[in-house]
């Protein structure tokens, strides 16, 4: 059949599944949209094209799908990059659609043209620059699946203009075989049996649960092995949530700013079964000084990430759903017994932490707030929180109750939170709330626009101490309290700003009056926004 390249490209989307795509258009994109516009595809407009990637990334994370945004040339292709880089970071499947100079020009730096796929080559999983209308079909198919297989990842197609105006006989290929790329997706039956047989002969183990039990689909997988073998489970920062909260093995969030006792399991630990965790510096500070002293099992469907920063003694390449599972057939549930102890003791441990919910007279403590809404939240509700000390308060006082918690964990992206929420909210209505400090809000804010344009009923809280917490407090700890470049004075009202959009709002100065505020919150039926005054001394600990 015979029709524009951007029809077909139109097609190729539907062919996928592709039911929304975030963007914002552009001269050298306008043939697509054209297109787009006959298409029963959803397009959501953000405010800037950064978060067109932020938005896809959080769609992709709920749906298991690639996220697609669009953009034009130049500036919007250019400052689209810190969203792709943040989705390469946290291997997040998309598929990102930059419109591009006319091919007789390309190279002669005429009005916004740019390399883009020579600018993203570092953090990007493939690019194509496409000039052959014949190709369009066969790339587009072959994006979905790089961007979707093995290790997940942003995949850019970047398409002149004038071939988007040109006429291709369109046919959708029904497979796709790329013969240099060929994924590990089964785990080695040998090494699966060398993990089952450490695992036999270990007193503590402990699984540490990373980003990758999502992108595998492995949570009922993780969760049925560490019950069989009754081994304790802690996880990383992308991992929270790989385990329900109320999981009697779950013990926490580890790392820097981790809590004590998921802490404490690690560094006690005799045997460490890393699932699709890759090691970074934030969970394992030292990972060197922490192999010495056990055995470390490292699954993932990435073989560069194994032994990247941890000695590994047991490697096992492939699709951790699949090993979890072969794992979980091997074990013994007579096995439990070997380490009754060492549970019992990080039972103890655990029993022993209390966070600090202690009163700040004119403030709002920030850790009761996420504790409270934690409890008043219902179940299947996604947290998204942004980079900061927000992010710390959210993850280790928010226990995910058959939703997810989202946030930036690889490239940790300031202003990601509110075009991710949104994201999410358009692949799955539903409880969807953004977590914010008043620095990340104010990279992110004119979003507010975006959710009142396409009726997205995000909730949004902003922890605002007039700093931007997290420098604050490292430069408080490393520099002698040598404070720079860290107060945010000029700050506009949060409350009027909200107004000016139409969104209702309320502020908040002290604990009392939690609990009200979050009702009105959680029972808003569209956008609202919550700001919690918090004491700008307050730290992560």
């Amino acid at each position: 059949m015979f029709m524009t390249v951007s029809q077909a490209m139109v097609n190729c989307l539907e062919a996928e599944g592709v039911e929304t795509v975030f963007g914002y258009p552009g001269a050298t994109i306008c043939p697509f949209y054209d297109a787009l516009s006959r298409s029963s595809i959803r397009h959501i407009l953000v405010r800037t094209e950064q978060n067109a990637g932020h938005a896809a990334n959080g769609y992709a994370r709920i749906t298991g799908r690639p996220g697609v945004c669009v953009v034009t040339s130049g500036p919007g292709a250019t400052n689209l990059i810190t969203g792709i880089s943040t989705a390469y970071m946290d291997s997040i499947p998309m598929v990102i659609i930059t419109g591009q100079v006319v091919s007789s020009l390309l190279g002669s730096d005429v009005f916004q043209e740019v390399d883009i796929t020579g600018a993203c080559e570092p953090f990007i999983k493939h690019s194509y620059l496409l000039k052959d209308p014949a190709r369009t079909a066969q790339v587009f198919k072959e994006a979905f699946y790089i961007a979707s297989s093995g290790r997940p990842g942003p995949v850019l197609i970047d398409i002149p203009m004038d071939v988007q105006k040109m006429q291709v006989n369109f046919s959708y290929p029904k497979e796709v075989s790329i013969r240099s790329y060929k994924p590990t997706s089964k785990g080695h039956p040998g090494q699966i049996k060398k993990a089952a047989a450490a695992l036999f002969e270990a007193k503590r183990p402990l699984i540490v649960a990373g980003g990758g039990v999502f992108s595998a689909g492995a949570e009922k997988e993780l969760l049925a092995f560490s019950q069989k073998a009754a081994v304790p489970v802690v996880n990383t920062l992308m991992g929270i949530g790989a385990v329900p909260a109320d999981y009697p093995l779950r013990l926490g969030m580890i790392g820097m700013h981790g809590i004590r006792p998921a802490n404490y399991a690690v560094h006690q630990a005799d045997l460490l079964i890393l699932a699709g965790s890759r090691v970074a510096d934030r969970a394992i500070p030292s990972p060197d000084l922490l192999a010495r002293h056990k055995k470390i099992i490292h699954m993932d469907i990435d073989p560069a990430e194994i032994g990247k920063n941890l000695g590994v003694d047991i490697p096992v390449v492939g699709n951790i759903q699949q090993i979890l599972s072969e794992l979980c057939e091997l074990a013994e549930p007579s096995w439990a017994e070997n380490w009754a102890a060492w549970r019992e003791e990080l039972v103890g441990v655990a029993k022993k932490y209390r966070p600090d919910y202690g009163k700040r007279d004119g403030y709002v403590n920030p850790k009761l707030l996420m504790h409270q809404l934690n409890a008043m939240a219902g179940e299947g509700t996604t947290i998204v929180s942004d980079v900061g000390q927000n992010q710390m308060w959210s993850a280790n006082e928010f226990a995910v109750k058959n939703g997810r918690f989202l946030t930036s964990g690889g490239m940790g992206t300031m202003g990601y939170s509110l075009p991710a929420a949104m994201g999410v909210q358009a692949a799955k209505p539903g409880q969807t709330i953004a977590v914010c400090g008043d620095g990340s809000f104010q990279m992110c804010m004119m979003e507010l626009a975006t959710l009142v344009q396409h009726r997205l009923p995000v909730k949004t809280v902003v922890f605002s101490n007039n700093r931007l917490g997290m420098v604050r407090e490292h430069q408080a700890v490393a520099y002698d309290n040598n404070l720079t470049a860290v107060f945010l004075d000029g700050s506009p009202d949060f409350a009027k700003l909200a107004a000016a959009y139409g969104i209702p709002s309320l502020r908040i100065h002290k604990n009392s009056e939690i609990d009200g505020a979050l009702e009105a919150l959680l029972a808003a039926d569209g956008p609202f926004l919550l700001e919690a005054m918090v004491d700008p001394l307050e730290s992560t600990l």
